[in-house]
């Protein structure tokens, strides 16, 4: 007995080492594995999906797909606000009281008031088929679609130019620990709000849903917010639609015409906004999402003795409406030494061909398209060309803060087609003014990038700021509407406006 326990005891010291050394191995394979299986969720991706991106984010698309992900799924179950889903005339009046309490209180406690800073957002909580239902039906269609618009643009990336709405949302209902900007905060309370922000994806509902199903969800949207109490209270004069695609919401603007659109220009010419609905009074202009990416400070300094072209455009030059100048410019400066003048492509290619030609001009040709605005202005100003804009209605992005002046020339239409003209006073420009464009592009080109987070001076910070404007005005207006009687001339509108535009006034002599 004694002696077959010490056979066991004896041989069971080679497998306890055995027994040890195995699961040694084995749990540093498992170390090694999941090492391995860290590093590679950390890496960045190689396709247009990177699953932790650097930050800030530019991309829209980069953003998006973190958003979706690793954002929005928290983000849904910790709003608490208090949206309502309909709400009565009873309603308007009580909210109304509240308000009138809380400015009150405001303008004998506080020294600074109305003129507080940040300005306070209040964002509605709508319903997913608005929002985030519309984010996922871009993430879902955007590797697989090749869908053109009539005029060939791709559906997609025409949505990212347009997509400031979602750069707006995604800044202001982050929490506040990540965000950036000083010059707004979001409230969780109607009562504390200076605006109201309408989170809808216009862009993507227009381009991605079928015709009769965009104007349906268009329809619920119009009544969803209509029936606030705080749109019942000032007609919808303190909330901000982004319709930053000059198609989007087209079959019910006429009923938001007094909120504050967020829009790419103002098209005086009336092909895109009926009279009436759209004036620098009450909307905001926002530049467009570059197609190019921004060419730093680094980039600026390599591609400083690169610039061998005197003048660069790259697009469609068959345009309509006040894009037809294209075709009249492109007949005028093609076939001249150091001035490119080409049809652009849609798709990759045709981006590296336009950010690679831009980089290496020194002006770019910057016309009106179908609209007086197009991508094409911020393009150059990201990449460090001097943009020579030649469209008479164009109105530009946070020119209350902004002096373009500084960086772009601005020419009419009747001078640019002259023959010659253009190119003799482009070349009259003197070595130090051309230096002091640059210079200055350097500095603005921050303000035209969009972000996740955003940034300070950037597109959402200077949007806020302008923003910020507009807040005594719209109270104004709000206050003077609940007063005036049935039945009077209340319609208080300047007639004498007139518009960004090179032809002469004909009210001059008279002003004389």
């Amino acid at each position: 007995m004694p002696g077959k326990l010490h056979s066991h005891h004896s041989s069971s010291r080679p497998r306890s080492k055995t027994l040890i050394l195995t699961l040694s191995l084995f749990a540093f394979s498992l170390i090694v594995i999941l090492l391995f299986t860290l590093s590679s969720s950390t890496r960045p991706s190689s396709g247009p999906y990177p699953s932790t991106p650097s930050w800030p984010v530019t991309s829209f698309v980069a953003s998006l797909e973190h958003f979706l992900i690793h954002k929005a799924p928290n983000l849904s179950v910790s709003i608490r606000d208090d949206t309502v889903h309909a709400g009565s005339d009873d309603d308007a009046r009580k909210f109304d009281e509240v308000v009138f309490e809380r400015e009150n209180r405001w303008l004998n406690d506080d020294p600074n008031y109305p003129l507080s800073f940040p300005i306070k957002v209040y964002v509605y909580e709508m319903p997913k088929k608005f929002t985030y239902d519309l984010l996922w039906l871009f993430h879902n269609t955007y590797k697989e679609t090749s869908n053109l618009t009539s005029n060939g643009s791709p559906v997609h990336r025409l949505i990212e130019q347009h997509s400031i709405d979602y750069w707006l949302w995604v800044d202001l209902i982050a929490p506040e620990s990540e965000r950036h900007l000083k010059s707004v905060v979001r409230v969780h309370q109607q009562q504390d709000a200076d605006f109201f922000y309408v989170p809808f994806f216009t862009t993507i509902s227009f381009f991605l849903l079928e015709k009769q199903q965009c104007k349906e969800l268009y329809r619920e949207a119009l009544k969803w917010v209509t029936d606030q109490p705080a749109w019942k209270r000032s007609e919808g004069r303190d909330h901000i639609f982004p319709i930053h695609h000059p198609w989007s919401f087209k079959s019910v603007r006429k009923f938001v015409k007094k909120a504050i659109w967020l829009l790419p220009d103002m098209d005086s010419t009336g092909n895109w906004y009926k009279p009436g609905q759209v004036s620098l009074e009450k909307d905001l202009i926002l530049p467009y999402v570059p197609n190019v990416d921004l060419c730093d400070a680094k980039c600026l300094s390599e591609y400083s003795s690169k610039r061998t072209t005197f003048l660069f455009f790259r697009g469609r030059l068959k345009r309509n409406a006040g894009g037809k100048i294209r075709a009249k410019l492109g007949a005028e400066l093609s076939n001249v030494k150091d001035v490119v003048i080409e049809e652009g492509t849609a798709g990759e290619g045709g981006k590296w061909a336009s950010q690679n030609g831009m980089r290496r001009s020194l002006f770019c040709l910057c016309p009106a398209g179908d609209t007086p605005s197009s991508a094409r202005l911020f393009d150059a100003i990201v990449s460090g060309c001097i943009p020579v804009i030649v469209s008479d209605e164009l109105e530009f992005p946070f020119e209350g803060i902004l002096d373009y002046r500084k960086i772009a020339v601005v020419v009419s239409s009747s001078d640019a087609i002259q023959p010659g003209w253009l190119l003799n006073y482009l070349r009259s420009l003197t070595p130090s003014h051309i230096k002091e464009f640059q210079k200055n592009i350097a500095q603005y080109a921050r303000h035209f990038v969009y972000s996740n987070p955003a940034q300070p001076l950037g597109p959402e910070d200077l949007t806020w700021r302008m923003i910020a404007g507009k807040l005594m005005n719209i109270k104004l207006h709000t206050r003077r509407s609940q007063r005036v009687v049935k039945g009077s001339r209340s319609i208080c509108r300047c007639d004498c406006w007139w518009p960004n535009s090179t032809v002469p006034n004909p009210l001059n002599p008279v002003l004389g």
